[in-house]
C-alpha cells in the first residue's frame, strides 16, 4: 500500500541531501588552459600573463584555475594561437594578431611609424579603439585585453646605427608586416620572423639586428648578443609599437557560470589593457640601464637623423590607408581615430 507520508518524508530527505550535492557539483573548479609563445621566464609571461591567472584564481576563490603552458607547449607555431583559442584547443591566448599577416588589418594602424608615445596611454587608446572602429576584428573570441608595447628600439650586432644610412646593407628582423615595411623605407633589408627565432638568427648571422622594445630583449639573449642599441629621445614617438591580444574561447566563456563570468569580465577591458601596457612601461628603464651597464652603447637620435626616418616611412602610412580602404574599411577615417584616441589618453595621462 502506497504510504503517502513516507514517500514525502523520504523524499524530503533525499532533497536535502541532494541539495549540497549538486551545490558542491556546481562549485567544481573550472580549468582554463593558457597558451601564448612567451617563454616562462620572460617578463611578460611572469609579471602579466602569470600575474593576470593569480589574481583571477584569487578573485574566484579558487573556482577558475590555470594550467599554463608558455613557449608553444600545446604545440604548433605562434601564427596559430588565434585560431587554437577560437577552435578551443587552448581556453586562453596571449598572441600577436600581427604574426597573421594581413588578417586583422585594422590592427595595423598601432603598428605604424611613430605613432605611441607610451605602452600604456596608447593601450587605453587600442582598446577604445577596438571597442569603436573594429568591434568585430576578433568576433570569433571573447577578448580579454588589447594592448600595445613601448616604443620600439633598434639593436644591433656589430655596426652601430646612429642615423637611418647606417641601416644599408643591414639585415633586421621585424616583427610584423608594417614593422617590415616601415625597416624597408628606411633603408635596412627587412627579415620577418618570430619572437623565438631572433637568438639563433643573431648567432648564424641570418640577421644583424632587430627591433624590439627594452623590455623584451632580455628574454631572447639580445642583451649578450649584440653591443649597439638606437633609439629615439622621449620627446617623439617610437619608431613602431606592436598590438596584442588576449582573448579566451568563446564557447568555454559562454560556459562559465554568471558570477566566474563576472571575474573574467572584472579582469577584461581598459583597465586591464592598460595595466599590461604599463607593466612593460615600467620595465623599459631597467632593462635599457642593464645594457649599459653590460657596456653595451646606447644611441639616441638627434632631431635631424629622427627627422630623416620620419620623412623615409611616411610612406608606409598613405600605403597602409590606401591598403586598407581596398579592402572595404575607410582607412583615413581609422588612422585619425587612432591618432585622436592615442593624443587623448596622452592628455589625460
Amino acid at each position: 500500500m502506497f504510504d503517502r507520508r513516507k514517500f514525502l518524508k523520504t523524499g524530503t530527505a533525499a532533497v536535502a541531501l541532494g541539495g549540497p550535492v549538486f551545490g558542491a557539483f556546481a562549485q567544481q573548479p573550472v580549468t582554463l588552459k593558457f597558451h601564448t609563445f612567451m617563454s616562462p621566464q620572460s617578463t611578460v609571461y611572469t609579471r602579466i600573463h602569470k600575474a593576470w591567472m593569480d589574481k583571477v584564481e584569487k578573485e574566484s576563490n579558487g573556482r577558475i584555475k590555470f594550467e599554463g603552458f608558455p613557449a608553444m607547449q600545446l604545440g604548433g607555431t605562434p601564427s596559430v594561437l588565434y585560431d587554437q583559442v577560437r577552435d578551443g584547443v587552448a581556453d586562453v591566448i596571449w598572441t600577436l594578431p600581427g604574426n597573421n599577416a594581413g588578417r586583422f588589418p585594422r590592427t595595423e594602424v598601432f603598428e605604424l611609424p611613430f605613432m605611441i608615445y607610451k605602452a600604456e596611454t596608447a593601450s587605453r587608446a587600442a582598446w577604445e579603439y577596438l571597442q569603436t572602429s573594429m568591434p568585430d576584428e576578433f568576433k570569433d573570441t571573447q577578448v580579454i585585453a588589447f594592448h600595445t608595447h613601448g616604443p620600439g628600439v633598434l639593436h644591433s650586432k656589430d655596426k652601430p646605427i646612429r642615423a637611418p644610412g647606417d641601416l644599408r646593407g643591414l639585415k633586421v628582423r621585424g616583427p610584423t608586416r608594417q614593422a617590415t615595411k616601415l625597416l624597408g623605407a628606411a633603408g635596412a633589408i627587412p627579415v620577418g620572423m618570430p619572437l623565438p627565432q631572433i637568438p639563433d638568427a643573431l648567432v648564424k648571422g641570418t640577421i644583424d639586428a632587430c627591433a624590439l622594445p627594452w623590455e623584451v630583449i632580455p628574454s631572447v639573449k639580445v642583451p649578450e648578443l649584440v653591443k649597439h642599441h638606437s633609439e629615439f629621445p622621449a620627446s617623439v614617438p617610437g619608431l613602431y609599437t606592436n598590438t596584442f591580444v588576449m582573448a579566451m574561447n568563446k564557447a568555454k566563456y559562454d560556459a562559465l557560470p554568471a558570477d566566474l563570468k563576472r571575474v573574467i569580465d572584472a579582469n577584461s577591458g581598459m583597465e586591464t589593457s592598460a595595466w599590461m601596457g604599463k607593466v612593460q612601461d615600467d620595465l623599459d628603464p631597467v632593462v635599457r640601464k642593464g645594457v649599459q651597464d653590460r657596456g653595451n652603447s646606447v644611441h639616441v637620435f638627434g632631431d635631424a637623423e629622427t627627422a630623416e626616418f620620419r620623412r623615409l616611412t611616411a610612406r608606409v602610412e598613405s600605403e597602409w590607408v590606401e591598403e586598407v580602404t581596398k579592402r572595404g574599411h575607410d582607412g583615413k577615417k581609422l588612422l585619425d581615430s587612432a591618432k585622436s584616441l592615442i593624443a587623448k589618453h596622452n592628455r589625460k595621462a
